[in-house]
């Protein structure tokens, strides 16, 4: 099972930090790619064609790219908005606000984590290894 992490750009790097963590944490295997999809749409295309499991899509300012991934894909894909301008709400906004048939999922602003440990239990649903440690990983949370 494999995560594909796409950011916008590079300066999203910190973001992609967060969930590369996690998904580090977990034992989960992921790529990192940079593509936007206003400049390298061919790029986002190809990419949400190749055999992932989730994607995991982190954009600011208009946030195109989880939508754009979506679209070509009809496997989970969740959508990180950055805090570029307007503190990530414009982002925010386009990424929950999809047009019906093409959903994404959104999780809060730069909340990398999130993303990442919603990834985790999607995947846990078909992999009762990482069920365990996500179990494990919210029992430490109630302590």
């Amino acid at each position: 099972m494999k995560v594909l992490v796409v950011m916008g750009s590079r300066s999203d790097s910190q973001v992609a930090e967060k969930v590369t963590s996690v998904l580090d944490e977990f034992g989960v295997d992921y790529d990192v790619e940079v593509a936007s999809a206003h400049r390298n749409p061919k790029k986002v295309e190809e990419l949400a064609k190749r055999d992932y499991d989730v994607f995991i899509a982190i954009a600011g300012l208009s946030a195109a790219l989880p939508g754009v991934i979506a679209s070509h894909t009809t496997k989970p894909v969740i959508g990180i908005p950055v805090s570029a301008k307007l503190n990530g709400l414009d982002a925010l906004l386009s990424i929950a606000q999809l047009p019906p048939g093409v959903p994404v999922a959104a999780v809060g602003i730069d909340n990398g984590r999130n993303a990442a440990l919603l990834a985790v239990e999607i995947l846990a649903l078909k992999d009762e290894d990482l069920r365990q440690k996500l179990e494990e990983y919210r029992e430490k949370l109630r302590a």
